[in-house]
């Protein structure tokens, strides 16, 4: 058996065997937080045409300029524009238009005076001030110039993106597809919550890390596919497996270990699988395993609930998105202030349960400090912490002070590299 890995040997072993998903057109609002997989070209200039950007008067800046309370500028209303309707009469001087936000300025107009520098007059309109003088018109092109890329392949799509997209009426966007992820654990102890008095009178476990799965594989953007819990058996484990191919990634809770029931690493091997690794050197979670079953990626989480996210966070998460063409895979690394001393156990690299605080320290880094007891099983911790504290195996001793690295677990800027 392979000596286990380093847990960023394994980040990259990961990434080296995985390719992002073929490209197809979805509607627009179905697109939010998938990856472009076209560049934008810019087919008009944004805004189209000069509009105003406030309410008040189209007009000309030597027209008003000079203007006072005491001494106001006197011009002639010649027509009235509303956003959605175009001007039909040109500026001459001593004339001006009301016009209302977004709506396009008439011929010679090179400024809007706002409507509080008037007296809103309709026919006739006294100007008190000058200060708009060349000012409150959005010209032509000021956003988008037509012709100019405006959003390239493998960008993101957040909201902005989307709005972007949509003023230069792009309805159905060619994205990356969603990673479908297969999601299934194991275990006779093991019922879904569909069996509540199984659960709660202690007779079986519940399967959280179904549930906690399934959340975490939408955060990341991937579609997940819920193949249930196998049994204890060669049988219910294989034909978990046989499903799971259909799918894009294959995530597996549990049953990667040696105990007489860990049935995974057996089938696999039946089915022909090519395993590449089968523990990381890290704690909690050192059971993972990765391969590829037919060409699918298989990544076989520990059942741990605690081990279980904590793994999702630094192999699983990644993996999806760079199969949704992410460029940008790994959450960024912080440097944070450890708030008290640490003292660990196995020479192992490991990853903590933490809070770090808002506000920095004197030192002008964050706090950090642990959710409480780190046992792989206590699901709360995860709960209440917002980072995962990264301390090098060569460090079984933190003095409170130092600056360690973190993983935010809210932090939306990415690294191509593992931060760990």
């Amino acid at each position: 058996m392979r000596p286990p890995l380093p847990a960023r040997d394994a980040a990259n072993t990961i990434q080296a065997h995985l390719r992002r998903q073929p490209a197809l057109r979805v509607p627009l609002d179905d697109a939010l937080d998938a990856v472009l997989a076209e560049d934008i070209v810019a087919p008009i200039d944004i805004p189209a045409w000069a509009n105003s950007a406030m309410d008040g008067y189209a007009a000309r800046s030597a027209d008003v300029r000079g203007a006072t309370a005491e001494a106001p500028k006197r011009l002639e209303v010649i027509e009235q524009i509303p956003a959605g309707q175009f001007p039909t009469r040109p500026l001459t001087p001593g004339t001006c238009s009301r016009i209302f936000t977004g709506a396009p300025v008439p011929v010679g107009a090179d400024c809007v005076i706002r409507q509080e520098d008037t007296d809103g007059g309709r026919a006739e309109v006294r100007i008190t001030s000058d200060r708009d003088a060349g000012s409150n018109i959005r010209r032509a092109g000021e956003d988008l110039q037509k012709g100019a890329t405006i959003l390239t392949a493998g960008s993101p799509l957040g909201p902005a993106a989307l709005g972007l997209l949509a003023s230069v009426a792009v309805a159905t966007p060619m994205i990356y597809r969603r990673p479908r992820v297969a999601i299934f654990g194991g275990g006779d102890e093991i019922v879904d919550v569909d069996q509540p008095d199984e659960i709660l009178s202690g007779r079986k476990i519940a399967s959280s890390n179904t549930h906690t799965l399934m959340a975490l594989v939408r955060q990341a953007g991937g579609v997940p596919v819920n193949l249930g819990i196998a049994a204890d058996t060669r049988a219910s484990v294989r034909e978990h497996f046989e499903r799971a191919r259909a799918c894009d990634l294959i995530v597996s809770s549990a049953g990667v270990s040696v105990g007489e029931h860990d049935h995974v690493r057996g089938v696999l091997e039946e089915l022909g699988a090519e395993l590449l690794f089968w523990r990381v050197r890290m704690r909690p979670g050192a059971p993972v395993g990765f391969g590829l079953l037919q060409g699918v990626p298989w990544i076989g989480l520990p059942g741990n609930p605690v081990s279980t996210m904590v793994t999702f966070e630094l192999f699983v998460r990644p993996a999806i998105r760079a199969l949704l063409g992410q460029a940008l895979p790994f959450r960024r690394g912080t440097t944070v202030e450890l708030a008290v001393p640490l003292s660990l156990g196995p020479r192992l690299q490991h990853f903590l349960r933490a809070v770090v605080d808002d506000a920095p320290a004197p030192g002008g880094l964050r706090p950090a400090r642990l959710t409480g007891p780190q046992g792989s099983g206590i699901l709360t911790s995860m709960v209440r912490a917002n980072a995962l504290l990264v301390i090098p195996e060569d460090q079984p001793q933190v003095a409170a002070g130092t600056p360690v690295q973190a993983l935010l677990l809210d932090d939306p800027a990415h690294q191509a590299a593992p931060p760990f």
